[in-house]
């Protein structure tokens, strides 16, 4: 599970505006802004959290920790970036 503080810093952290994060991950812009002004747990349904999750990891964050204990992120350098 992810929170909201991880999906804003995520997206700030690859540079990603709120339309191309929705873009990505085919989730609309308000459910996205709505997510990343909670705190905490966030109230989504199981596919939106799935592709939201997919298309920040699949441009390399790694979400570590949880909600409740210590809720970040790693940032990896995409394979296409290495050159």
């Amino acid at each position: 599970m992810i929170c909201g503080t991880q999906v804003r810093a995520a997206r700030s952290a690859l540079k990603l505006s709120v339309a191309d994060l929705a873009e990505a991950s085919k989730v609309s812009t308000s459910t996205i802004k709505r997510l990343e002004a909670a705190d905490g747990t966030l109230s989504i349904t199981s596919v939106n959290l799935a592709a939201l999750q997919s298309a920040l990891e699949a441009a390399g964050i790694e979400f570590i920790g949880s909600p409740d204990n210590a809720p970040g992120i790693r940032i990896h350098t995409r394979a296409s970036e290495r050159g």
